[in-house]
């Protein structure tokens, strides 16, 4: 799965300490992978969560993060830090009743339950939250992202930029090993025929129908420019791809401008392949990419109550 790193202008565990936990959601991923499976092969799925208690590191005297229970865990950051409230609680729901007839309905099962807990990840951290809006848990294109790309592959969806002091929303940015790629989304019905050109608007056509849409490429060439400026500021060296996606529909646009891919139904298929077959491990330019876009990043969050609290008695 890839990872969440920043969703809008939430708060996120990345921001706190993204050279950690991207090696950590990696590996704590798998070990929790293979005991469902091997609770599921001993006919050990219970029909409801169950708690998981809290690690305590003694040698650095603090709460370590113990992630991904199958079905209910506390949540703790590895900081050295004052006396702390309690930990909240959270539940990883597993459906009572559910009946697993196969790994493939597994697997299923476990992404579900790792998207939920990654929505968690990209909007709270031990001592803030954000709001997430509830859309966010429905949203086929976010489950699309994180669930079908690999693990070395971070995910800002719909990230709110500070640029001169001005909030600036961008689409979706995927930061690779290898490169990053600027994405804008173009799908509506089913089988719909887009013509490009220079315009402000887009043509859309559908059956006996048609209409105008916003020509995706005015977004597309913002990002590409806000990215392209920040990683060049920073000193990171990685080529940066611009592509606008229509998984369903058709993309006609005969003197499309140079550095654009146009990644329609014809050939999204063989693009998405040679994401996931990248077998490279998160490196170094990538982390350093991500961390110089993320400190332009806006959050928006608030104290969690305990803290709250905690603060007050000071």
């Amino acid at each position: 799965m890839a990872q969440l790193i920043k969703l809008q202008d939430y708060v996120s565990r990345y921001e706190t300490d993204l050279y950690r936990y991207p090696s950590q959601f990696v590996r704590l991923k798998k070990q929790q992978w293979e005991k469902m499976k091997q609770h599921w092969e001993n006919g050990e799925l219970p029909p409801a969560p169950s708690p998981v208690k809290e690690e305590v590191d003694e040698e650095k005297n603090s709460v370590k993060e113990k992630l991904f229970s199958l079905f209910k865990k506390k949540e703790a950051e590895e900081e050295e830090l004052a006396p702390q409230p309690s930990d909240e609680e959270i539940h990883f729901e597993w459906e009572a009743g559910q009946d697993i007839h196969s790994e493939e309905e597994l697997k299923i099962s476990f992404l579900n339950l790792v998207f939920d807990f990654q929505l968690k990840w990209a909007s709270s951290t031990i001592m803030e939250k954000s709001y997430v809006d509830n859309s966010y848990h429905y949203d086929e294109r976010l489950r699309y992202l994180l669930q079908r790309f690999p693990d070395n592959i971070f995910v800002l969806y719909n990230p709110v930029l500070k640029i001169k002091n001005a909030p600036v929303e961008l689409e979706t940015i995927l930061i690779t090993p290898t490169g990053i790629w600027c994405l804008t989304f173009l799908e509506f019905e089913e089988g719909t025929a887009y013509i490009g050109s220079g315009e402000r608007f887009w043509l859309k056509k559908w059956g006996d129908m048609e209409a105008k849409v916003l020509n995706p490429l005015i977004g597309l060439k913002r990002m590409e420019r806000i990215v392209h400026q920040i990683i060049r500021y920073a000193g990171v060296d990685l080529p940066i791809y611009q592509a606008v996606i229509s998984r369903n529909g058709y993309i006609d646009y005969p003197q499309s401008p140079v550095g654009v891919q146009f990644l329609d139904k014809r050939i999204h298929n063989e693009w998405f392949r040679q994401q996931r077959s990248s077998s490279s491990p998160i490196k170094s330019v990538q982390l350093k990419a991500a961390q110089a876009i993320l400190e332009y990043c806006q959050t928006t969050s608030f104290k969690r109550l305990q803290w709250e609290e905690a603060a007050s008695e000071e």
